[in-house]
């Protein structure tokens, strides 16, 4: 016998009462999720959780309907079985996960439980062997096909223009706040403030490995340092920036890799090759910045070149000067 398999009923197996508390639980989940997505988005999308309220009303019907052929045709005792009970059928994702999607990934996300919704309906009807049963999976699964309609319909209701316009730009800002910002600031610091340890260990010693070790010590060590004090300085909850957990992590990942950008030609053995090679990384990084600073901070881009060129410049020749010193 083989683990984990044992325990799970073939959907084949199940019977016209099984298939009709499997459907029962599945649309009392969906509802669950559809409120737990308005809730989420309650505070900064106001007319997207009055959309997913919408649509939990919709699941609601359809489990009091199948509730009441359920009782109709078997009583009032419904089975315990449940998506995890059977074996091969869709999982939904985990509640808790939503919260680091997108507001479009989670109307995407909807959208494919209503797919995954329709074609359980089709094949539960495809099984049934009872005419009435069979009727009623059909009609479900016409109507979970209607219900991205619905939802159509609600966002027309809820999200005209100017609404989608407002949590567009609430989402943009709070992807700036909670992802570029940080990100920007770690690969900002990780590229400028490693230059110096990078190239005045590369000028002191000429030694590849020995300027890679060194530089990959930096990074790391700044990364981690960045992201840790960007996770502590705030916890989003006044100043709006988001979870301090993805800032931490934004700040601190960009921060390594603004470093490890022109270290790791280091490895390269032959040092002038690698020296030209990691200068040309730092001109790419430079520009990088600059170019993320104008299109996301507005900052007009020779302003954010020149600031960025300049202060990278004068830490590069500072490590030139004590390494060759």
């Amino acid at each position: 016998m083989i683990p984990g398999f044992t325990q799970r009923r073939r959907f084949s197996d199940l019977s016209d009462q099984e298939i009709l508390a499997l459907a029962i639980a599945s649309e009392e989940d969906d509802a669950s999720i559809y409120r737990t997505y308005a809730e989420q988005l309650r505070e900064e999308f106001p007319d997207t959780a009055m959309v997913f309220e919408d649509m939990a009303k919709e699941e609601d019907a359809h489990r009091r309907r199948l509730i009441s052929v359920h009782e109709r045709r078997f009583g009032s005792t419904i089975p315990l079985i449940r998506r995890e009970h059977v074996s091969g059928f869709y999982a939904r994702r985990p509640v808790w996960l939503t919260q680091n999607l997108g507001l479009e990934r989670i109307r995407e996300e909807a959208e494919m439980m209503e797919r995954d919704a329709e074609q359980f309906y089709l094949r539960a009807a495809a099984q049934s062997t009872d005419s009435a049963t069979r009727e009623l999976l059909g009609d479900l699964a016409a109507a979970e096909a209607g219900h991205t309609a619905l939802a159509g319909g609600a966002v027309k209701a809820h999200l005209d223009e100017e609404a989608r316009d407002r949590e567009g730009r609430t989402a943009h800002r709070q992807f700036v706040l909670t992802w570029v910002q940080p990100g920007l600031a770690g690969l900002m610091d990780g590229s400028v403030s490693t230059l110096a340890p990078i190239f005045a260990t590369a000028f002191a010693t000429q030694d590849t490995w020995t300027t890679f070790i060194v530089g990959l010590a930096a990074s790391v060590g700044a990364g981690i340092s960045m992201g840790f004090t960007e996770a502590a300085s705030d916890d989003g909850a006044i100043s709006g920036r988001g979870s301090p957990l993805k800032r931490g992590i934004a700040s601190g990942v960009m921060t390594a890799v603004g470093g490890l950008g022109h270290a790791l030609p280091y490895l390269i053995p032959h040092f002038w090759t690698a020296t030209i090679i990691s200068m040309i990384v730092v001109f790419v990084e430079l520009w990088a910045i600059a170019w993320i600073q104008k299109k996301y901070m507005d900052t007009p881009f020779f302003r954010a070149a020149f600031q960025v060129v300049l202060g990278g410049a004068l830490v590069f020749a500072a490590g030139v000067l004590i390494g060759s010193g």
